[in-house]
């Protein structure tokens, strides 16, 4: 097992990590899950009594202030008070909505996320981004508030399918290209099936941490873990108002395939990376500029009422506050 020291926590890594589950000094103690982490996970925990589980409908579409209603009336109703804590069992989804829910409970309960998929041990449970949707727009309610601990526990991977494991290496493609040409091209040259995953949550993780450890409110260079996702957000929210809910790694890849066309990147590099994404990976259709346009105009990171990106200027390497109009784009 390692240990990782973040801001004011600590992410566990390994197959004994669920060993670090402290919850010994809380007054009371819940556990949310959608249906599948209900149904797949929550054996794997040890035993917790007297503690609550709480669970909501899986889904991007579902992370909304009507399913927080839910969770909060469910603390309320069994009496939590300020010394409770929520441990959400699960992917990006109920990591962001649980936190986020922790978060404003009574002005703020302890939470521990336990991320079961790939993408929330790489990325979602890491850093205190916590939020939900809001009117057909990604992430736009949340706060930044750090978790009590993480745990990441490689069996969960074993109750996952390989379009999620696809979705979650997307973020690990992303912190490979933004930081590290050599992890990538190990990345890009190794067969998906031969990847060894506690290595590569291990790498991806301290990519991450260190970035965040040096900007937690993202003023400055945490804005570089952006990448991919300026257009993938938009993406995510074109296809969840079709009522086509594709998985934010897809989302993100497309992101990056967009993105890297406005990099400064050599012509053999953009080849490169589109081309490994399209031949690994089976992507929805990436919708049109125009269909996009009304979700980036009102994405979160935009700065002087223009569309803000982080983009390339060679692999591993990135630039932040690139501003475009909408005209440009």
């Amino acid at each position: 097992m390692k240990e990782i020291k973040a801001d004011s926590y600590s992410i566990w890594i390994g197959e004994t990590s669920l060993s670090k589950l402290d919850i010994t000094n809380y007054s009371m103690v819940a556990i949310l899950v959608d249906e599948n982490t209900k149904r797949e996970c929550l054996s794997l925990l040890p035993k917790i009594n007297n503690s609550i589980i709480i669970e909501v409908p899986s889904g991007e579409e579902k992370k909304n202030i009507s399913t927080c209603n839910t969770i909060w009336e469910k603390l309320s109703i069994n009496n939590f008070d300020r010394n409770s804590v929520l441990i959400n069992l699960g992917g990006g989804v109920i990591g962001d909505m649980g936190g986020f829910c922790a978060a404003s409970y009574k002005r703020g309960i302890d939470f521990i996320q336990i991320p079961t998929t790939l993408l929330a041990m790489v990325d979602a449970s890491i850093g205190g981004k916590i939020g939900i949707n809001f009117n057909g727009l990604k992430n736009q309610i949340g706060l930044f508030s750090n978790p009590k601990s993480v745990i990441i526990n490689p069996i969960f991977l074993k109750t996952l399918s390989r379009n999620q494991l696809q979705s979650g290496f997307a973020e690990v493609i992303k912190h490979s290209l933004i930081t590290n040409k050599k992890h990538w091209e190990i990345l890009s040259n190794t067969s998906f099936k031969d990847l060894d995953w506690q290595h590569i949550i291990d790498i991806s993780i301290q990519i991450k941490n260190t970035i965040v450890k040096a900007d937690p409110l993202e003023k400055n260079n945490r804005k570089k873990l952006n990448f991919g996702h300026t257009y993938g957000h938009a993406i995510e929210s074109y296809y969840l108002e079709e009522k086509k809910p594709i998985l934010h790694g897809e989302s993100v890849l497309m992101g990056i395939i967009l993105e890297c066309e406005l990099s400064l990147l050599s012509q053999n590099e953009k080849i490169e990376i589109k081309n490994y994404l399209i031949k690994n990976f089976q992507l929805p259709d990436i919708p049109s500029k125009n269909k996009l346009m009304k979700f980036l105009i009102n994405d979160k990171k935009n700065k002087e009422a223009k569309i803000n990106f982080t983009l390339l200027n060679g692999i591993g390497n990135c630039t932040i506050d690139n501003l475009f109009t909408e005209d440009e784009l």
